[in-house]
């Protein structure tokens, strides 16, 4: 088994990238078979965003997916109008992330 690499991104960074930004920065880092975990999850718009992208460029390459599991936000209204991300989000390349389990405080995933 090779070694895995996790990059965690902090909220902060993300609150300064743009959409684009976030988007080609998860992408290049799962395309090299990278973890990518947020502290602070994308938006409903970004991650529908992502999967756009992510469909594009399994069509143009020999990339398998990705793998996204997120701690959904609380489910206020006011959040759903803020348009509030998830909490943590952890994201992986689909042919080496497999989540086996996902309640409300817990992510559980094996990489291979």
């Amino acid at each position: 088994m090779g070694d895995v690499q996790i990059n965690m991104i902090s909220a902060n960074k993300l609150q300064s990238m743009s959409t684009m930004d976030k988007i080609r920065l998860i992408l290049d880092d799962v395309s090299k078979g990278r973890i990518v975990i947020l502290e602070k999850g994308l938006d409903p718009r970004e991650e529908a965003q992502l999967i756009e992208h992510t469909m594009l460029k399994i069509r143009d390459s020999q990339f398998y997916g990705i793998e996204i599991q997120s701690y959904p936000r609380s489910p206020s209204p006011w959040s759903i109008l803020r348009r509030d991300g998830n909490r943590l989000t952890v994201i992986g390349p689909a042919d080496r992330m497999k989540t086996v389990k996902r309640e409300r405080d817990v992510i559980e995933a094996i990489i291979s």
